[in-house]
């Protein structure tokens, strides 16, 4: 990788700091690292080509919206609606994420080490061969994989500093593709009627372990133990239907 376009986004709006990486992408610049954020936010929307984006701050709302090319990490926290419509590569958190994180994601992963919001993963999707991978390495809140068409949700419960449960109420609501894998027990109340709970497989349990070292390897200066992480029994969850509301509509 190349050295890094350093800009200092201090006080900088969002328009002229995106306009910048625009600009300078298309000079050949693949390294950025970000100064100073501080809730700028669609840094990296929309865009294709292959670079690196390094957020040193708060990362602002829908970053890295519509992109496919970049890989953007985050050394701090990021606000609402991370990867919204996303259909490639990878945005690593460091911290925590707000809201919608993954909405209408298609394609891509998203590695978050912390806590998370509501409606994480609302409307995620698979898309021919693209498998769109949320893990998150904390809790969530209500609404977690709602309405979920595709893809892969793992939620860990890592830190368990606190006594709030691993998930909000209403989890997996309208569910009807993909599948979700939490770490530990699930109370069947929170999970909405759309969904229900199978056996974890050898398949699972290898397809776990591929996704989690990749996970641990991103965040490696935090020395997660992945053995440990796969000692405790995971949770998995997949729709009961591929239409759970097909009465409702009219034909």
């Amino acid at each position: 990788m190349s050295e890094p376009l350093i800009i200092d986004a201090q006080g900088l709006y969002y328009r002229d700091l995106n306009q910048i990486i625009r600009d300078k992408v298309k000079e050949g610049v693949t390294h950025f690292r970000l100064l100073n954020v501080n809730g700028q936010r669609y840094i990296g929307a929309g865009i294709t080509d292959d670079i690196l984006i390094e957020v040193y701050g708060v990362a602002g709302q829908d970053l890295g919206i519509f992109m496919n090319g970049p890989t953007i990490e985050v050394f701090g926290n990021a606000q609402d609606c991370v990867g919204n419509t996303m259909q490639g590569r990878k945005i690593v958190v460091h911290g925590m994420a707000g809201d919608v994180c993954g909405y209408g994601m298609r394609g891509g992963k998203l590695h978050i080490l912390r806590d998370v919001g509501y409606r994480v993963g609302i409307h995620m999707k698979t898309y021919r061969e693209m498998v769109p991978v949320i893990i998150v390495g904390g809790r969530a809140g209500d609404f977690f994989g709602e309405y979920m068409a595709g893809g892969i949700m793992v939620l860990l419960n890592l830190w368990n500093d606190d006594s709030r449960s691993t998930v909000g109420d209403y989890l997996a609501t309208g569910m009807h593709g993909g599948v979700i894998y939490i770490r530990g027990d699930v109370d069947p109340y929170i999970m909405g009627k759309e969904v229900g709970q199978v056996e974890v497989t050898h398949e699972d349990r290898t397809l776990l372990k591929g996704l989690l070292e990749e996970y641990c390897k991103d965040f490696s200066s935090y020395s997660l133990d992945l053995h440990g992480i796969l000692q405790v029994p995971f949770t998995k969850l997949v729709p009961v239907s591929a239409r759970p509301y097909g009465k409702v509509y009219a034909y």
